[in-house]
């Protein structure tokens, strides 16, 4: 199977877990926006992600695919680029039983797959990790292990001041707090305890697809017709007009968006042409 497939395939997977959406319109729209939002990519439509999904998943098409397209959906299930999703990537039909911890060392990732019945490492890039002595003289568990790799990450990202980076790693949720409810902050919605007493937050049920596609757009210098037309919403009060990545209600004066026209986004997104058409 070819990495592009392998590529499109395992992007369609990650949407259909994300959004609980089952058909390929449906998940073609979704990672649309999902792009937009999250990658700030505004290259591959909807059309085309079916395109793609028919040419390469259901048909066997190998033709030329942008290498920044590649990049993207490579980074979208979380890999650095297509270069590296080819090099480490493993289909889930051949983990089986094994799970798949990367650790970043000296910028290079090694792979430590661990099989749960017989511990098994596998390095990549040896030359730049040694095993520990302690490590090698002591008998170390499963437990062990994850130690060992919070340890690493631990250094790594404490020296880079990667902060996010080292907190999507966590391996351990020792909160234990589910957030079930979300609040309104300034340009998007976080997730928050439902039991937050703070009386100037305005906690509503959890909603996953505003918490990730509904979010105020604040350069909207960055808007055109080409990119914002039929993707975008607005409120306007006052005369002040704010943009939004979808529909639904303004959290802080709660109007209904509408969207965005030609007209209010010439007008309102910052750049001033010599003539526009009317609303």
């Amino acid at each position: 199977m070819s990495k592009k497939k392998l590529l499109i395939n395992e992007v369609f997977e990650q949407a259909r877990r994300e959004s609980e959406k089952t058909t390929k319109s449906g998940l073609a729209s979704y990672l649309h926006l999902c792009f937009i939002d999250n990658l700030k990519f505004y290259d591959i439509s909807d059309k085309t992600f079916i395109r793609y999904y028919e040419d390469f998943v259901e048909g066997n098409s190998n033709r030329n695919i942008e290498p920044e397209r590649l990049n993207k959906m490579s980074q979208y299930i979380g890999y650095k680029d297509f270069t590296e999703f080819s090099r480490t990537f493993i289909r889930n039909d051949d983990k089986k039983n094994l799970t798949t911890v990367k650790i970043s060392v000296d910028q290079d990732e090694e792979i430590i797959s661990e099989r749960l019945s017989k511990i098994n490492i596998n390095i990549i890039n040896e030359q730049h990790f040694k095993m520990p002595e302690f490590v090698r003289q002591n008998s170390f568990g499963l437990v062990g292990m994850f130690i060992l790799g919070s340890f690493f990450i631990g250094n790594y990202y404490c020296s880079t001041g990667n902060r996010n980076a080292y907190e999507s790693f966590n391996l351990l949720n020792l909160s234990g707090i589910e957030k079930n409810c979300m609040y309104w902050d300034n340009n998007e919605y976080r997730l928050t305890d439902c039991k937050e007493g703070n009386p100037v937050l305005n906690v509503i049920p959890k909603d996953n697809v505003q918490i990730k596609f509904f979010k105020r757009i604040t350069r909207k210098d960055t808007l055109t017709v080409e990119n914002a037309l039929g993707k975008t919403w607005y409120s306007k009060v006052n005369g002040k007009v704010e943009f939004f990545t979808m529909d639904g209600i303004d959290p802080e004066n709660k109007k209904e968006l509408k969207r965005s026209t030609e007209y209010i986004i010439r007008k309102y997104s910052g750049k001033k042409p010599g003539i526009m058409p009317a609303e």
